[in-house]
């Protein structure tokens, strides 16, 4: 299985977007700051997640969830997750 998912940062609010074979590792090395473009944005909290069978699948949904388009799409998904 191949993960799209959103995270939020507790400090600033901001929405980073990846992809991951594996989750729960991957939230852990972004909460450790492992994860150079997150490192100063700790701690993170996962807020949405989208499961593939396929990376290409997975990759496209990322690709497509990093556009202005996507952006938007995602931000009146989670809108009343996020201010509730």
């Amino acid at each position: 299985m191949y993960y799209v998912y959103i995270l939020r940062s507790e400090k600033d609010a901001k929405l980073y977007t990846g992809l991951t074979a594996d989750l729960k590792i991957r939230l852990n090395e972004h909460n450790e700051g492992l994860v150079p473009s997150t490192k100063f944005r700790r701690p993170l909290q996962l807020v949405y997640y989208e499961a593939y069978t396929h990376r290409r699948d997975a990759a496209r949904r990322e690709k497509y969830l990093k556009s202005g388009m996507g952006k938007r799409d995602l931000r009146n998904r989670l809108r009343e997750g996020l201010t509730g």
